[in-house]
């Protein structure tokens, strides 16, 4: 009798036990699950906010770029223009603009205004005809080295992905972006594996005209 007991009450005592263990593990796992959730929710928040800023980027003019100008109606003022080392450009009429850095829309409207003078609500157009200023480099442990043409907004992955891909033995966690901004030159690090892994996204920035990406 005591052994029939003994075993009743070691059988509940074996079932509580598993049932324990089982609540335990679904514990652990909903935690691990919640937090990856998290993390690929703030992944995916930052990826989304990098694709808007994309998104609002517009082609800026560089030195050695041509566009075509035309006015509606007017045919003397329908040329083919090459942007100086200085950004400026020559037109007709309303003489010198400086296109340096600025957006096809930015350099629209200053034509108009300025023409507004001797054609009443002018009807300008412009076309890229040529990208030949707007350049950045990649440079160091990648499978194609050398420069690239942005004809669209890039940013430090895509460019390392057109370059090739990084080399075997490329140091990822110490690449850096070679920046000049007003004469200064200044080294901004990218965080290869931690990018990869959707942490430290706002390191993958646009690149701008000029950029030197250095994979050692």
């Amino acid at each position: 009798m005591k052994s029939a007991t003994h075993k009743r009450i070691l059988s509940v005592f074996t079932l509580f036990l598993s049932a324990a263990v089982f609540a335990t593990a679904l514990f652990t796992t909903s935690a691990f699950a919640t937090e990856d959730e998290k993390t690929e929710a703030k992944a995916h928040k930052a990826i989304k906010k990098i694709t808007s800023d994309k998104a609002k980027e517009k082609y800026k003019i560089q030195p050695g770029d041509i566009i075509t100008i035309s006015v509606w109606k007017e045919e003397d003022l329908q040329k083919d223009v090459l942007i100086r080392p200085d950004g400026f450009f020559s037109f007709p009429l309303i003489g010198e603009i400086d296109a340096g850095k600025k957006s096809i829309d930015e350099i629209k409207q200053e034509i108009a205004t300025r023409l507004d003078k001797y054609i009443p609500q002018p009807d300008v157009s412009i076309a890229i005809r040529q990208i030949n200023g707007n350049k950045i480099y990649v440079i160091g442990k990648v499978n194609r080295p050398g420069e690239l043409s942005l004809t669209k907004p890039l940013d430090v992955m895509q460019a390392l992905s057109i370059a090739g891909g990084t080399s075997t033995f490329a140091e990822l966690d110490d690449i850096i972006i070679l920046r000049r901004e007003n004469g200064v030159q200044r080294a901004i690090p990218f965080d290869y594996p931690e990018v990869e892994r959707g942490k430290k996204l706002e390191q993958n920035i646009i690149l701008q005209s000029g950029d030197v990406v250095v994979v050692p």
